[in-house]
């Protein structure tokens, strides 16, 4: 029976699917060696992976709680443990509070404005699941939520916010559109049943188009971070790989399969990959 229940909450933090950790924590860690110009410091560095494992497992609990009376409707959601019952509401609760509170311990061990960023953060986090009942645009709300780590890295590191930490948080939103777009085409037609609102639905037809266009939008911010960083050839390599699996994805998604669309966002973990490896590169050469 114990091992039943763990396993039940292991399905409520999504730790069974660890793409939304791998999605938060490249931009984190690109986050943080640009911060640092390389190696970020060790404290700051286990923090911030172990905060990204917390705070992604807290917000998949108060998603699955704010859509307990959805998730049931959605075929690809409809098995989650709050959707079938296996576990309470308040179960979740509990849990969000628990993690919540481990990731506030966590942050105590670094500087005041980090701590300060941390109470945005966590509102961020309990928040986002509630807006897909009353905009269209939860997608933009999570790029928020999950880039508010990047603001968070460089106080962290260096003690300020310069403006290319803005930069990057931007570029966050835009590449969380795109892939949390892919994510939901593949329940469109579930969502609209349900009267659950997201880019996808927004789009419709226009949904490829769209997405092409927040990829190129991406490239160029991402180019014009690289500029302000000064960064070397091994950088503009990693944007030309991105530009490839943007490519890629767009292909995939051609017909619009649910099962196409999925891969296309989980394949947005190369996109983060590929990043953060060149960034990283890049510092460790100079």
């Amino acid at each position: 029976m114990m091992r039943a229940n763990i396993t039940l909450y292991m399905q409520l933090m999504r730790l069974d699917k660890p793409i939304g950790i791998l999605l938060l924590l490249w931009p984190t860690l690109s986050a943080l060696w640009v911060a640092a110009q390389g190696m970020p410091d060790p404290l700051v560095l286990s923090v911030f992976i172990l905060g990204v494992i917390v705070m992604r497992s807290a917000g998949c609990v108060i998603n699955d709680y704010a859509d307990r009376n959805i998730d049931g409707q959605v075929s690809r959601t409809m098995n989650r443990p709050l959707a079938t019952g296996a576990l309470e509401a308040k179960a979740a609760l509990r849990l969000f509070a628990i993690l919540g509170l481990v990731a506030f311990v966590l942050v105590l061990l670094l500087n005041k404005l980090t701590i300060l960023m941390s109470i945005v953060g966590l509102f961020l986090a309990a928040s986002y699941p509630f807006m897909k009942r009353y905009t269209h645009l939860p997608q933009v709300y999570l790029g928020a939520a999950f880039g508010w780590a990047i603001p968070m890295a460089f106080a962290a590191q260096t003690g300020e916010v310069p403006s290319i930490a803005w930069l990057l948080f931007l570029a966050n939103i835009v590449w969380s559109v795109i892939y949390d777009t892919f994510y939901a085409m593949a329940d469109r037609k579930d969502d609209l049943l349900a009267g659950v609102k997201s880019t996808a639905v927004l789009f419709g037809n226009d949904d490829k188009a769209i997405i092409a266009i927040l990829q190129f939008t991406f490239l160029v911010v991402m180019l014009l971070v690289g500029g302000q960083l000064g960064m070397s050839f091994i950088y503009y390599l990693g944007l030309l790989m991105t530009l490839g699996l943007f490519i890629y994805q767009q292909n995939l998604v051609r017909d619009r399969d649910p099962t196409a669309c999925l891969q296309a966002f989980l394949n947005n973990n190369w996109v983060g990959a590929v990043l953060f490896l060149v960034i990283a590169a890049h510092y460790a050469l100079l």
